[in-house]
């Protein structure tokens, strides 16, 4: 039987909407097979850590993670060629000479290249635009994270439609079952329960801080907590004026516990972004009970409907109370259905479908 290969390059980066979904899905797949299904999860030495995994062999590769293409394209490359494996990989590129089954959760970098600026920016889209080429030329299967990603990849590179299939992300029990760290509350006394909103993730240019920035100035009895992490290479401009607002709270990057705290307390969770292809956070604090706010653009009505309030990414002056104020349908039914294991059995038919 041939091997599968997945590219564990998750665990040497921080956590983000992607690399956990990869995380979640590696952990749930490690319940579904066995032994003897082949699969091996493939990593350089300096990785931060290691599941703990029954079913899913470690393969540790000598060689020192520096530069992530770097590693995709010669030591996990050669690994694979070498053992002629499937190679599963979850982050938008794939080891360019051997693609297997690619996750293309977006073509972001196809779709907004104006985004980057300077040297390194640019280069870094060139490389995505590399991979999502060959990808789309000859991956075995392609994963699309919604429709929305599904139809933007068919109109851009004209992609049979039978080659994609869309799985759609999930939460995992464990994030269900993680213990809230409210401390970070007790941190931040400005923060009254149910009396700020929350926003969350990587702090890029596609995430629209423009909108919070622009909001927050229009209404300073409102009060705005921000979590996530700096990419530096794309820094929004945006950020130095929510330094300068009383009413913005920066968190920086916070734990996973500190993060289900914020969300279980915030009056409601904003995401405003004007480009998502799937959009995991707002998810997230449907499962603890928060309402959310949400940009009406790319896959996001697609994957909230009627249980999200939604606003127009190009337009702050919104009263959000009378936008909370209105109807949407209870959260249960997406909940059950965009769970981890629906997506890791779905993902599993395909790895099987692809491995003749």
């Amino acid at each position: 039987m041939r091997k599968v290969f997945i590219n564990g390059e998750a665990f040497c980066k921080p956590i983000t909407g992607v690399i956990r979904v990869a995380v979640d899905i590696i952990n749930e797949l490690d319940t579904m097979v066995t032994k003897e299904d082949g699969f091996v999860l493939v990593v350089p030495k300096n990785t931060n850590y290691l599941p703990e995994l029954k079913n899913i062999e470690i393969k540790v590769l000598d060689y020192e993670l520096k530069r992530f293409y770097l590693w995709e394209q010669i030591p996990f490359q050669k690994a694979v060629r070498k053992e002629k494996a499937l190679s599963l990989d979850f982050s938008n590129t794939c080891p360019l000479m051997s693609p297997g089954v690619e996750y293309l959760h977006d073509i972001y970098c196809k779709l907004y290249p104006n985004d980057y600026h300077g040297l390194k920016e640019k280069l870094i889209m060139l490389y995505n635009l590399v991979n999502y080429k060959r990808i789309v030329k000859k991956a075995k299967a392609i994963i699309a994270v919604s429709e929305y990603t599904k139809k933007t990849i068919i109109d851009t590179y004209h992609v049979d439609d039978d080659r994609i299939k869309v799985i759609y992300n999930g939460l995992s029990p464990a994030y269900l079952k993680l213990e809230p760290d409210y401390s970070i509350i007790q941190k931040h006394p400005e923060l009254k329960e149910k009396g700020f909103y929350f926003t969350l993730g990587t702090l890029a240019v596609r995430k629209n801080l423009k909108w919070i920035a622009d909001h927050a100035q229009l209404y300073p009895d409102e009060t705005f907590a921000i979590s996530g992490g700096i990419l530096t290479n794309l820094v929004p401009p945006e950020l130095e004026k929510l330094k300068t607002l009383k009413n913005v709270v920066l968190l920086g990057y916070l734990s996973d516990a500190e993060v289900k705290a914020m969300m279980t307390k915030c009056k409601a969770f904003i995401l405003p972004s004007y480009f998502e292809g799937f959009g995991i956070p707002p998810l997230e604090a449907l499962s603890c009970g928060s309402p959310i706010i949400i940009s009406d653009r790319t896959s996001l009505p697609e994957i909230y409907g009627k249980t999200a309030h939604y606003i127009d990414p190009d337009k702050s002056d919104v009263n959000l109370d009378e936008l909370l104020s209105e109807p949407v349908e209870d959260p249960a039914s997406i909940l059950e259905r965009y769970t981890i294991h629906n997506c890791t059995s779905q993902l599993l038919e395909v790895i099987q479908a692809s491995r003749d």
